[in-house]
């Protein structure tokens, strides 16, 4: 892969996911290096939109949500990569033919559309792998419903660093918060039960998706073919049937020492009291059934959840039950109120609507900043 021309990344550390707080919930800090820089030339913008004044209690930010553990992704090798692929083997030639080395700019952060934010900490990633001397300040943390026009972020620094940066890092931002502000509707409309993602994410962006899934309120479902068993309807076939499909399974955990959950599918109610009598007759470690397109789409445009219910019903605890197929924003609520456990929905990333957001530099500071280099 072609080297990147940017300064070397620090070693992974955990201030990165925090550093977003510094400035909006603690006493006033020293001014950075930019502001040391720029005492001058730093023109006011318009006061962004904020909420009404509440208490210390209610402004504390919430812990930042991290990213699921992963044996093997390396996130820092991915934004290497979203990097590579835009620099090439030059670098930014637009920014070398007319940007000086040594200006300074102020970027904003601007929603053009309501939503949940996103990525954030994974900008704050970006930037610092772009340019540790780079500083990034947030109005909001991940997680927060924004609406159109609110500025919620700045990034201070050198502005080939900040241009160099800002496609990608808007490219996971703007996909992340789409993801979430999908998966909070549909979270907050399936209650009591839980919102699952998929395993249909974009190609080498698995972790990246499942963290915008944590972000919006859902809840990961396996992270890969490592994690979990998953006796689905070709394993099954294979198999020659269910119970021969969930004893293969046991024997195989058993002889590899191997304690993680195991899920099966059902499409039947037969099929359900197939997994419920291998249960009740052997030792397993079954610990979910997914019932499969038990949601009936109505020529009417609603669904028919009957099958569902009497599945779940059946169940009756033993396990923990997972709702999948024709799962929409407009079907959920139905879904929810079945008592399933979870819902499952590839939807919320194989079908994501990225959430607008732009990146804007601060135009009279940069031709100020210009106009002394210049003359310089």
């Amino acid at each position: 892969m072609p080297g990147i021309p940017t300064a070397p990344a620090p070693p992974p550390d955990s201030s990165l996911l925090a550093r977003r707080h510094r400035l909006q919930f603690s006493s006033p800090s020293p001014r950075s290096n930019h502001q040391r820089l720029l005492p001058t030339l730093l023109p006011r913008l318009p006061a962004r939109p904020r909420a009404a004044p509440m208490s210390a209690e209610a402004r504390a930010p919430a812990p930042p949500v991290a990213p699921p553990a992963h044996p093997t992704y390396d996130l820092r090798g991915v934004i290497a990569l979203a990097l590579s692929e835009d620099a090439g083997d030059r670098g930014d030639v637009s920014c070398l033919a007319t940007i000086p080395s040594d200006v300074e700019a102020e970027a904003t952060f601007i929603a053009k559309a309501d939503g949940v934010i996103a990525g954030i900490s994974l900008a704050d990633m970006i930037f610092n792998q772009v340019d540790p001397s780079l500083k990034v300040e947030w109005f909001e943390s991940d997680g927060n419903y924004v609406h159109k026009g609110l500025q919620f972020g700045k990034v201070y620094g050198c502005a080939r660093s900040i241009i160099v940066a800002e496609r990608v890092v808007l490219n996971f931002m703007q996909r992340m918060s789409g993801i979430a502000t999908l998966t909070k509707a549909m979270s907050d409309a399936a209650r009591p039960a839980c919102i699952l993602e998929t395993r249909k994410t974009a190609p080498a962006l698995r972790l990246v998706d499942k963290w915008a899934v944590l972000i919006g309120g859902g809840k990961n479902h396996r992270l890969g073919l490592f994690d979990m068993v998953m006796i689905k309807d070709n394993h099954i076939s294979v198999a020659g049937g269910i119970a021969n499909a969930m004893r293969s399974v046991d024997q195989f955990l058993e002889k590899e020492k191997l304690t993680i959950p195991v899920e099966v599918e059902t499409r039947t109610i037969e099929e359900v009291k197939d997994v419920l009598k291998y249960a009740a007759e052997n030792k397993t470690s079954l610990t979910r059934i997914m019932l499969d397109n038990m949601v009936v789409p109505l020529p009417n445009g609603d669904v028919d959840v009957s099958m569902l219910k009497d599945a779940v019903q059946l169940i009756n605890g033993r396990f923990e039950t997972e709702a999948s197929g024709n799962v929409t924003i407009d079907t959920v609520k139905k879904i929810g109120e079945t008592g399933v456990t979870y819902i499952s929905s590839g939807a919320l990333t194989h079908s994501v609507k990225a959430l607008d957001i732009s990146l804007k530099i601060d135009t009279e500071l940069a031709l100020q900043v210009g106009r002394r280099t210049n003359r310089a």
